[in-house]
């Protein structure tokens, strides 16, 4: 049964991870999701509300701060009286950051790494936290906030310097934050996908029937971003990391 008093909210919403957990979160919460733009959203709203969910889309830009801003001024209205519990951090640079020899880079290929890795997730976490820390007292879960990483969160490889700046920078900074939130009940994890993730088409939206073995399976890891969410307080996992049974490490 979906909650007449807390909700959740994804940011960064794809075919793939963004996707699946917020059809996860949606089984138990109202959720929120924010993207860019519509098109990343819209099909996955309607195909929530459909089902007897509730969903709402938003089209924002986590690394802009008013942009954040106004996001929350709409959840605000559409969810009034509804509280944060679950907050979930999966949002991309807004292009991709640039794969080259080093001293092919430049500054603005950084900042694109840095923005959305790190300033994204400043701003985002600036408004969620205190949302999350006054739901402490009264959900049914810890109220969590979860970052998604990536390999780069853990280890630099040749082409991958800017890449891997800001997804390390991204990753301690959610260290920070769980140190400094956890003591007051908030559960700040992060999840380090090694790996390439599937994403399945329209037919199998809700499925995980058609994952290869090469490939993490997108509903796999909002099933493992739950299981963060709904850990009990005398065990939080600050960090994850989920990998296809056949991937080196």
């Amino acid at each position: 049964m979906v909650s007449n008093k807390f909700f959740a909210l994804v940011a960064g919403i794809g075919p793939g991870t963004g996707r699946s957990v917020a059809l996860k979160f949606s089984e138990f919460y109202p959720v929120v999701l924010l993207a860019r733009h519509p098109e990343s959203y819209s099909d996955v709203v309607a195909q929530i509300n459909k089902a007897g969910g509730r969903a709402i889309g938003i089209s924002a830009d986590a690394t802009d701060e008013a942009s954040l801003a106004s996001a929350f001024e709409t959840i605000n209205k559409e969810f009034e009286g509804l509280q944060l519990v679950a907050a979930i951090y999966n949002v991309r640079p807004n292009s991709r950051p640039s794969r080259k020899p080093f001293l092919e880079l430049n500054l603005e290929d950084l900042d694109v790494s840095l923005n959305g890795n790190v300033r994204g997730l400043f701003t985002f976490a600036q408004r969620t936290v205190p949302l999350l820390l006054k739901s402490v007292d009264s959900s049914p879960h810890p109220p969590t906030l979860i970052v998604t990483g990536a390999t780069a969160s853990i280890r630099g490889s040749k082409l991958w310097s800017v890449i891997a700046a800001g997804k390390s920078a991204g990753r301690i900074l959610t260290q920070s934050l769980a140190r400094e939130f956890g003591p007051a009940g908030v559960h700040v994890a992060h999840a380090i996908i090694d790996g390439g993730i599937d994403v399945p088409d329209a037919a199998h939206a809700a499925n995980n029937d058609v994952t290869p073995d090469g490939k993490i399976s997108p509903f796999a890891i909002a099933e493992s971003y739950w299981n963060l969410h709904t850990q009990h307080k005398s065990a939080f996992t600050q960090e994850i990391d989920v990998r296809p049974f056949n991937e080196h490490f």
